[in-house]
């Protein structure tokens, strides 16, 4: 069984958090959430954790951040709406163990591309947070959003990818409609991700 320790912020509302817990409880990830650890005592997501009986840490300062991993001995770590910058410390003591989710399509190498499921060009939103992100996308006319989750690593927003999913625009899409059905998605994606690292 895999140990996770899941990195949050005020940021989300928590509900990557809740697949990942659901699917532990459901027996479809063998894994256990060791802790809950948000950047701000505000995160909707810690009262998710304390619900669930998931013991939760504050860590306000970048710098606490290795040490208290280091206390948890994470398997990997899990970035579910975390906005503090991870240090490179942090990259080298987990490095390909830390996961992201990024609302764009990550390429599997810089300079490289991904295609929509019609064939159009993806979008990376490289730098944007979700709401930008989906914003862009819907600025752009682009046919789809799309999102993946990926290993973090030293070049910003991008990393070994370890899954993506698309949802296709429809003619009158807002950034809260479009990204209802996206985050459905994405929270069966990380799921998925995870059930393959760890069962």
């Amino acid at each position: 069984m895999k140990n996770l320790v899941i990195l949050i912020s005020n940021a989300g509302t928590g509900s990557n958090l809740q697949a990942i817990v659901d699917a532990i409880k459901t027996k479809n990830l063998n894994a256990t959430v060791q802790a809950v650890i948000s950047d701000k005592d505000d995160a909707k997501g810690l009262k998710r954790a304390r619900k669930h009986k998931i013991p939760t840490e504050i860590c306000s300062k970048k710098e606490t951040l290795l040490p208290t991993l280091h206390n948890l001995q994470p398997d990997y770590i899990v970035l579910a709406g975390w906005k503090q910058i991870i240090t490179d410390e942090v990259l080298a003591a987990y490095q390909n163990r830390i996961l992201n989710l990024h609302p764009g399509i990550i390429p599997d190498t810089f300079e490289g591309d991904v295609k929509n499921p019609d064939g159009t060009d993806t979008l990376w939103n490289r730098g944007m947070f979700t709401d930008i992100a989906i914003q862009n996308v819907l600025s752009q006319k682009a046919t789809y959003a799309g999102s993946t989750v990926h290993f973090l690593s030293s070049k910003f927003d991008f990393g070994p990818v370890l899954g993506r999913t698309f949802e296709k625009v429809e003619p009158n899409d807002t950034i809260e409609s479009l990204y209802t059905r996206l985050k459905k998605k994405e929270n069966k994606l990380y799921v998925e991700v995870l059930q393959k690292l760890c069962n």
